[in-house]
Parts: structure tokens; sequence; C-alpha cells
């Protein structure tokens, strides 16, 4: 299958993107198909949230250096010496960060991925976002994009993102912003938006957007969580404010997924780009790109059978 073919596994007939459960009414299961997200008011905890925050500071701190932990700063600030949360907009790729990634097996946010995914679920890419006070540079803008534009791994009813908001995000400090119902369309190609000198490594963005379809400004209290799918058009905008907007996020996919070939398809030139930082960052001459998913993956439900 190619990156531009989508596979949806119906249940019950009526649903296509929820399978069979006794947790989500009907109304939350209709939304979900509708709109390709859905808002759980107040499911992490205060205590955990807190936890997830300091092991952050630790991190920018480089008082924990965790294996494969991918930490991305601002390129506007790359100048400036040393490292915190001051500079640093991202910590990516923390599964053997074990406080961390306690996140990822939170029973409650479980409970929830399963209903997307089903009983085996792999944590596949994970994030704390740390979005941080922007200038008139709007570095931190994240541009409209799918999320499947990353994966390797197809069908796309199976993958779900969870999005805790670590404090309170509204559109000052640059919440998130969707476009409901566009995970009902195929996968667009992507790419770096023409803003010379504002773009990050890999913060690719569409490039046709459809500036027809509404967008939803998602306001979310601290611990209200986002499950989305990875076919739904999203962003964030600006800080505004003096504060950071930080957040803390997993995309799990059932394990019973299936990896892809990306070559000739839309997802080709972000695979080029991907090993020549990966080959970079760890002094290998070549790498594949299904090699770098199995080394993120973590099983944290269920059996793993091919991701």
């Amino acid at each position: 299958p190619t990156s531009a073919q989508v596979s949806v596994v119906p249940h019950s007939g009526r649903f296509c993107y929820t399978l069979d459960n006794d947790l989500l009414t009907t109304e939350q299961r209709q939304f979900y198909e509708d709109n390709g997200y859905l808002l759980i008011k107040n499911l992490v905890s205060d205590e955990d949230i807190e936890r997830f925050r300091k092991e952050f500071t630790r991190i920018c701190r480089r008082e924990v250096k965790p294996p494969g932990i991918m930490i991305m700063k601002d390129e506007s600030l790359r100048s400036q010496f040393g490292q915190s949360e001051n500079v640093v907009n991202k910590v990516q790729d923390f599964q053997e960060d074990e406080e961390l990634f306690r996140y990822c097996t939170l029973p409650e946010v479980l409970k929830y991925v399963e209903c997307f995914t089903g009983p085996n679920i792999m944590a596949m890419h994970t994030m704390l976002i740390n979005k941080l006070p922007d200038s008139d540079k709007q570095t931190f803008l994240h541009p409209m994009h799918q999320d499947l534009h990353y994966f390797p791994f197809r069908p796309a009813s199976r993958i779900v993102c969870a999005w805790t908001a670590m404090e309170r995000a509204h559109q000052d400090n640059g919440c998130l912003v969707v476009q409901p119902g566009t995970h009902k369309t195929a996968l667009k190609p992507h790419g770096y938006p023409e803003w010379e000198g504002k773009t990050n490594r890999l913060f690719h963005g569409l490039l046709d957007e459809e500036e027809k379809i509404p967008k939803v400004h998602l306001v979310m209290e601290k611990g209200d969580t986002v499950f989305f799918h990875p076919l739904l058009i999203h962003g964030s905008g600006i800080n505004r404010t003096s504060g950071f907007r930080k957040s803390i996020s997993c995309h799990f996919a059932s394990s019973e997924c299936h990896y892809i070939d990306v070559k000739n398809t839309t997802q080709e030139h972000l695979e080029k780009e991907l090993q020549e930082m990966v080959c970079k960052k760890y002094n290998v001459a070549s790498v594949e790109l299904k090699d770098m998913w199995n080394f993120r993956a973590r099983l944290v439900q269920g059996e793993r059978i091919n991701l």
C-alpha cells in the first residue's frame, strides 16, 4: 500500500474509527467518527503532570541523558550558550526515560487508547512539547499538518494520538488548532512552508492548505486529553504570552499494524531527511526507516505482533 491509501476496518457497520467497547458512549463514538478527535476532560492528575514537568527540567539541564532522546532547540536560539527550558522547545523519543514514559502506561490513558487500537498497544512516538514565548519571528508556529506523514505503518484507523495539556492551553499561548472531519481525507503532500528563517527541523506542513475548511481552537485545562486520528489536519499557533505552554503526547498503534515502503510516495523525502539526521547523530553509514521505528516502539499492553 502507498501512503495515499488508508485502510479502514469497519466495526458494527456504523463506526469505522472506533472499536466496540463499554467505555465510549454512542455520542462520543459518533463525535470521533464525524470530527476525528475526542476531548476527555481532567484525565491526567496534577501529581503526574508535575512529575513530568520536573523530569523535563532535568533533561534540559542534562542531569539525565536517556538513550535515543532527541532534544530540539529553536533555530533562532541555537547561538545562545547553555541548555534550559528557555531554549528547548521539544523533547522527542523519550521511550527510554522511565519517568516520562510513565505517561504512555497510565491506565486512565490506555483505557481510551484501546477504543481506537484494540488490546495490543504499541507506544510509537513520544513528545513533550514546550512552546516558548514567541517573538515576531513566529518560530514556534507549527504549520497545519497530518501526523500520518511521519509514520511508515498502517492502517491509519488503528493509530491514535493522546495529547495532554500540562497547563491551560488557549488561543493566546498557542493551543492545538484542528480542522474537524479532515481525518476522512487522504494523506496530502507535506514540506517546509515558505517562512524563511522561521522553520525548525521536521516541522513539515501541508504544501497546499485548504483555507476554506473551518478551524477549531481546542481550549484545554491542565490534565485534559485529546485523542485524535493521524489524518486529522491540525497545528498550533503562536505563544503570545510570557509563559511556557507544555504538553505531553504519545502516538499509539495496534501492534497488528504493518510497515509500508514509502519509496515513490509523498513520504519519501521525509525518509531521506530522517536517515541523514540519524546517520549523522550516531555516525553510521546507513539506516532503514523501519529500524528507526523499531528502536522507538515499545509495547505497553497486550502482545507485540508486527510493529
